[in-house]
Parts: structure tokens; sequence; C-alpha cells
């Protein structure tokens, strides 16, 4: 993405970094007691533990959560100070709205079936 996209750039990488954890195994603490490191899942020796596989609405509320908290914390920046920053939360907020308002949204499939 171009330079003067830094607010977009920010948001999909953020929203990306978000769905990658949400995809992660997780790791059970009791599971690993008493378990030979070289047997454990994690640390020396482990290999890729298969991903949970997202789906589609896990995906439209990461991105809403992601949304959410950008409009949240700029809400909560009402110092002078914090405006440009507050700007930006606000213009991450709206590129990740119009993921989920972009084709094959909800939205226009509802409005779709209504022209029919």
């Amino acid at each position: 993405m171009r330079a003067r996209d830094k607010a977009a750039v920010s948001a999909l990488r953020a929203t990306l970094a978000a769905l990658d954890n949400a995809e992660a195994t997780p790791v059970d603490a009791e599971a690993l007691r008493g378990v030979a490191l070289e047997h454990a899942p994690v640390g020396v020796g482990s290999t890729e533990a298969a991903r949970h596989e997202l789906s589609e609405r896990e995906v439209v509320d990461i991105v809403r959560a992601e949304a959410a908290e950008r409009l949240e914390v700029a809400a909560r920046l009402t110092a002078p100070a914090h405006a440009e920053r507050a700007a930006r939360l606000r213009t991450e907020a709206a590129v990740l709205h119009r993921f989920l308002d972009g084709p094959g949204s909800g939205q226009d499939t509802a409005s779709a079936r209504t022209e029919r």
C-alpha cells in the first residue's frame, strides 16, 4: 500500500495479527507437567502444530472487535493533544468497516434479494 495509506496498513496488520493469534492452537499447561522437554508440544524440538481454522463468522467477529476497540479508544482520547491519534484510530476503524460492508457482506446480500 502507498505511504499515504498508513492508517489502512496499520489497521490491516493489527487485524491480521489478531486473526493469526485466534488460529493458534491453545496449549494446556496441565498436560505439560511432567513431560520431558523433547516430548513437549512447545520448546526445543517441537514442530509446528496444526492451526485452528476460523469460520467466516469468527473472522467477521474478530474484525468487528478490532474496529470496535479502535472506536472505543478514540472516544476515550478527548484531550486536544490526542486529537490526531483519535482521528487515526477512527480512520482505521472505517477501513475495517469497509471490509465488513464490502461485496458479499450480509447487507449487500439482503439488498440483492429484495431487488429480485
